[in-house]
């Protein structure tokens, strides 16, 4: 798979600090892994409660089983999966676990789940936090917009990607009890706030063996101090407009969105900002799929992560392993033949 060029725009525009960046990122990663990853680990951090794992009867259709299990993350949260694989599967297999975004749930990613099954592997999806079976509406975001403004005025939570990369490290700790599942192969593949998650996830949990990240590698920071930052705030554009209400801020701008990001997710568009976190993902394979067009993922930040991001493979002596897979004139939407791509990675790198 070839690794698409940086547009040509972007990088008459971005030359010099990608440059600068790049070999900023070189002298500064085994730092980086030491700080933010024990950081993001230090933020979410929580007392490790047992799994209480439990899984429904397996229900056979068109050569495929598929299994309903839900597990405890922490006290008072239990995250609800299905597990999809071949009806003859046998031994341990590879296991790629697929995330959902904003307003989905694990059913919308069933269809995926089937084709990884059909191709040798385990295939996972569980809700994230306030989505699905852990909302009272089971579908849309309602209910995760109003976490998150509580964890502005309160502080007691992380909604805004975090409790969920929490789940997913959690997830972990149960496929590793599986005796279907081969720990040392699993993979993450995710689409925007999955995606997001996906990342922040592998990068600081060295079990997952491969990640994909679909639209949603980005700068949070860039963003911002672009005035690009609308159409990501617009995914909980209730929540951040009640929070400016809160505030007394009538036409809240980049300085407001700096203090919401503060609030609901300390870090995001500063120390696990993409271009600090998605490196600590090296050497281990890595395919970030963006659209050219996305608003929600602004291609100069884009850029700016995959430069650090190969500098980072680079010094791990593993180029090979890193793709950035850019759609041509595509927002925020993941291609049919992007989902081949992503499938064919994890063959690839997992050897279902």
């Amino acid at each position: 798979m070839p690794t698409p060029t940086l547009h040509s725009r972007t990088r008459r525009l971005l030359r010099r600090p990608l440059v600068v960046a790049a070999l900023l990122a070189s002298l500064t990663l085994p730092l980086m892994a030491a700080d933010s990853r024990t950081e993001f680990l230090q933020l979410l951090d929580r007392p490790r409660v047992p799994l209480a794992a439990q899984a429904g009867e397996p229900v056979a259709a068109d050569g495929l089983t598929q299994i309903a299990f839900s597990y405890a993350a922490e006290a008072g949260e239990r995250v609800p999966g299905i597990l999809v694989k071949s009806a003859s599967s046998t031994g341990r297999r590879p296991v790629v676990v697929a995330m959902h975004g904003t307003g989905g749930n694990k059913e919308t990613q069933v269809a995926f789940l089937q084709r990884l099954a059909r191709s040798g592997f385990v295939a996972v999806a569980i809700d994230g936090r306030h989505h699905g079976a852990r909302s009272k509406a089971g579908t849309g975001s309602v209910e995760y917009v109003d976490a998150i403004l509580r964890a502005f005025r309160e502080g007691k939570e992380k909604p805004f990607f975090f409790d969920t990369a929490w789940d997913i490290m959690r997830l972990v700790d149960y496929l590793e009890t599986r005796d279907d599942v081969d720990p040392k192969r699993i993979g993450l593949f995710g689409i925007s706030k999955g995606g997001i998650e996906t990342y922040l996830a592998a990068a600081a949990d060295p079990r997952i063996a491969v990640a994909v990240p679909c639209i949603a590698v980005e700068s949070f920071r860039w963003a911002v101090d672009h005035d690009s930052w609308q159409s990501r705030i617009g995914t909980v554009q209730t929540a951040f407009d009640a929070a400016a209400k809160d505030s007394g801020v009538k036409n809240p701008g980049a300085e407001f969105v700096r203090t919401f990001y503060s609030k609901v997710a300390p870090g995001i568009d500063g120390k696990f900002d993409g271009p600090a976190m998605v490196p600590l993902i090296a050497p281990r394979p890595l395919l970030s799929i963006n659209g050219e067009i996305d608003p929600r993922t602004p291609l100069p930040g884009v850029e700016l992560c995959a430069e650090i991001t190969r500098a980072a493979y680079r010094a791990a002596g593993a180029e090979e392993k890193f793709v950035l897979r850019i759609q041509p004139k595509t927002g925020h939407l993941v291609l049919p033949e992007s989902f081949d791509a992503s499938l064919a990675w994890f063959v690839r790198w997992l050897k279902p």
